[in-house]
């Protein structure tokens, strides 16, 4: 009877757990839409930014793209920040290259459309992939919600760009494979995301934006404490500069498969040019992100205002459990821009994209609140 009475308060228990399971979904996305946001169940965050999207699509090879117009001159709507010690890197590890292509190859993609249940499109184009246990009809309403950020265009400094990986590069041709010893990293400024940050400043500048750029190499010669690093550099400029509204990490992806890498491309202006990702952190409980819908509001913005300009220019932004220093500031984002097997001028001609819809994306959001 004893055993009896054990089995039956075991199966008493395990009926309400699973109640409780079936019941909690529920209860935590009641209140959701642009109310009170739900309670997560902890989660551990991811802590590396290598995040790939590898849905079917067809394989595309494009023929080598126009040169960049020369860049833009120095403008009084830029400042650049960087400390000697930084400077005096830059030759520590130069672009090497042998020559040879007997690293593998490397293949353009264009990522499209994606099908599954993460993925839902935005109203004014390009999609979310929902990683978090927010609903998907809860996240669009979310969507549709304006960022509410104190943002001018009296040249002021309204934006923040810096690298956390700040030696990420890119191949400098397309010849459809790449070098043995290609490390995909370099020091120098010109060939790094440094110079991916330059033509972002530079449509921002033409548009009567200030802007700050900070150029610190954060990665090298140790790559461990990157994001500290990089997070103390942007609280300083925060602190320097306290009209800065929108603080912008820019990195490129790595997406391979085996020694096969892929590169996400598009067009833009009939020019190829590497597809972006933007990625939003969310909050699971654990990460001290309280404003992390606010960001998630600016992506969606962003998002939309870039596919409205550059039809297929981004894949989808990622919604997941990543800080990435998106806690020091609402307006605080992370952008992968393209890959390692993009050309250094495809991610730069991203850059220039990402310049444009920023631009326009501030112009309009500054115009709703005159």
């Amino acid at each position: 009877m004893r055993k009896i009475r054990k089995f039956a308060a075991f199966i008493t228990a395990a009926s309400l757990l699973a109640a409780y399971r079936c019941l909690v979904p529920v209860l935590q996305h009641t209140q959701i839409g642009c109310a009170s946001a739900p309670v997560a169940p902890p989660l551990p965050p991811a802590a590396s930014t290598e995040t790939t999207l590898l849905p079917d699509s067809t394989l595309t090879r494009e023929t080598q793209p126009v040169l960049l117009a020369p860049p833009a001159a120095d403008s009084p709507l830029i400042i650049r920040r960087e400390s000697d010690g930084s400077l005096a890197r830059h030759n520590a590890r130069p672009w090497q290259s042998s020559g040879d292509g007997a690293g593998g190859s490397i293949i353009d993609r264009h990522f499209g459309i994606h099908s599954g249940t993460q993925f839902f499109p935005l109203d004014s184009g390009g999609q979310i992939r929902n990683c978090t246990f927010w609903s998907n009809d809860d996240l669009l309403a979310e969507s549709r919600v304006q960022p509410d950020l104190p943002l001018r265009i009296d040249g002021s400094p309204m934006v923040l760009i810096y690298h956390t990986h700040t030696t990420e590069s890119y191949v400098l041709e397309k010849s459809g494979v790449y070098d043995s010893d290609f490390n995909f990293r370099s020091t120098e400024p010109d060939k790094n995301m440094v110079a991916v940050g330059d033509a972002i400043c530079a449509e921002l500048a033409a548009a009567g934006i200030g802007v700050v750029h900070a150029a610190e190499i954060h990665d090298f010669p140790v790559w461990s404490g990157s994001y500290a690093g990089s997070a103390e550099t942007v609280r300083a400029l925060l602190d320097e500069f306290p009209s800065i509204c929108i603080a912008l990490d820019i990195h490129r992806d790595a997406i391979s498969d085996g020694s096969t890498v892929v590169a996400p491309v598009c067009s833009i202006n009939g020019a190829q040019a590497a597809q972006i990702m933007i990625i939003s952190g969310c909050d699971d409980g654990t990460m001290n992100m309280p404003n992390y819908r606010e960001n998630f509001h600016f992506a969606c913005k962003l998002q939309q205002t870039a596919e409205s300009m550059f039809s297929g220019f981004t894949r989808p932004v990622l919604f997941d459990y990543r800080k990435y220093n998106q806690d020091l500031t609402t307006g605080s984002l992370l952008i992968e821009v393209g890959s390692q097997g993009n050309t250094l001028e495809e991610a730069c001609r991203a850059g220039q994209g990402i310049g444009q819809a920023l631009a326009a994306c501030i112009s309009d959001l500054v115009s709703l609140t005159d």
